[in-house]
């Protein structure tokens, strides 16, 4: 006979996997908050989120516009500030930038140009949410315009692709003029010039509407169902950083994050906030989704905006992952939880794990150069090693720098 605490324990469980939550909470931030005094809160928090110049991290009033259009449309709302030490011969430089993470508006079985228009849509309260909040910066999820199709290994998806001036992009340029905001526009894109090649771009929109330039996916995962290359190949764009009327930004695709040397690049380029529009599922990478973005915040002396779809997208045909397992019609729950990580360690609590969601944070971009002159990690970097080192690694004679004791036994592997 089960007992009453199995009973709850196996109900949490189911919780967890119909809806995305955790145990009935949308973050983890919102399960410890309610489940701890508030003086072990305050120390739990201190240790995963960190302190902002010595002190909490300090929450923003979220407009009354914007309230209301979270409620009337059912998405999580949350805004912090990132502050920087008062300087002498420099004024504050504050940013207001926004993340936006949702799920899909329609069943996969939709036709395509609905579940296009639904999105559009879906996104259009949130994104005047941010604007009535007064963000300078907007950064949407990875191709955010259509479903995480790319596990089905299915062509009829690359329908979904568009030029990098397409109905997308005009879409969001109307509001980036409205905000006089600038927009970053993860899309599928494709390449008319060249033979239609599709690619995994951001697109960055000025905040008078025009468009600065984009930059491609870099890195492309070969994992299980994320094998995108059936779609899109590596990127050809380097590490753009593009300087925008607000700061200098670039743009770090998903699986790049994974990439130490992708976000160093960016950080060699000059960014002070770099986005990493991602879409990820919870049993591959969630264990290191709070660490990659905050490791390269630290490392990199620039914010990060992390940002990562929602819900679980089922499609029409089952597919095989390559592993010896059954075949299934979805790969996983996205799981949201968006945040942003500042170069003092620093970094917000998570939006939900379920549910549509705005993350507004005020930045002092002062804060990037503080933190370098504090730790000097570009003036003891040694770059001089690691370029000698790679440039001998990619030729294909080789040789590591092993070193053996001379009486291991001469078959020691």
């Amino acid at each position: 006979m089960e007992t009453k605490e199995e009973v709850v324990n196996e109900n949490e469980a189911s919780l967890t996997i119909t809806d995305g939550s955790i145990c009935g909470f949308e973050s983890l931030h919102r399960l410890l908050e309610s489940n701890l005094s508030p003086q072990l809160f305050k120390e739990v928090s201190r240790l995963l989120i960190g302190l902002n110049c010595g002190k909490a991290l300090e929450p923003l009033t979220v407009v009354e516009t914007a309230k209301g259009l979270s409620s009337q449309h059912d998405f999580d709302i949350q805004a912090f500030r990132f502050n920087a030490d008062k300087e002498l011969l420099r004024e504050s430089r504050i940013v207001r930038v926004g993340l936006i993470q949702n799920s899909i508006a329609l069943p996969t079985t939709a036709p395509f140009l609905d579940q296009k228009k639904a999105i559009f849509q879906k996104l259009k309260p949130i994104i005047d949410a941010a604007g009535a909040s007064g963000v300078n910066i907007l950064c949407l999820q990875e191709a955010w315009m259509m479903p995480f199709a790319f596990c089905t290994r299915e062509k009829r998806w690359c329908e979904f692709a568009e030029p990098a001036d397409g109905e997308s992009t005009q879409f969001l340029q109307g509001f980036a003029r409205k905000y006089n905001m600038v927009i970053v526009n993860p899309i599928l894109e494709r390449d008319l010039k060249h033979g239609e090649t599709i690619w995994n771009t951001a697109i960055i929109i000025g905040n008078n509407g025009n468009i600065i330039g984009k930059h491609r996916k870099n890195h492309i995962p070969r994992v299980g169902d994320f094998n995108e290359s059936t779609y899109y190949m590596e990127g050809n764009t380097g590490h753009p950083v593009f300087e925008t009327a607000y700061g200098k930004i670039g743009v770090n695709i998903c699986y790049g994050r994974h990439h130490p040397l992708n976000w160093l690049a960016f950080g060699l380029n000059g960014a002070e906030i770099v986005f990493n529009p991602s879409a990820t599922v919870g049993e591959l990478s969630e264990p290191m989704w709070p660490v990659e973005a905050r490791n390269a915040a630290i490392a990199n002396s620039y914010f990060v905006g992390s940002i990562n779809r929602v819900g679980t997208e089922v499609f029409p045909n089952p597919f095989t992952s390559g592993d010896g397992k059954p075949q299934h019609a979805d790969f996983g729950h996205f799981y949201g939880s968006s945040h942003v990580s500042a170069p003092d360690a620093s970094c917000t609590p998570s939006l939900s794990r379920n549910k549509d969601g705005l993350l507004i944070s005020d930045m002092d971009l002062n804060l990037c150069r503080q933190l370098k002159d504090k730790w000097g990690f570009r003036m003891t970097a040694r770059y001089e090693l690691y370029a000698d080192m790679l440039s001998r690694y990619v030729k294909h004679d080789f040789e590591p720098q092993v070193i053996s004791d001379p009486l291991l036994p001469k078959n020691h592997l």
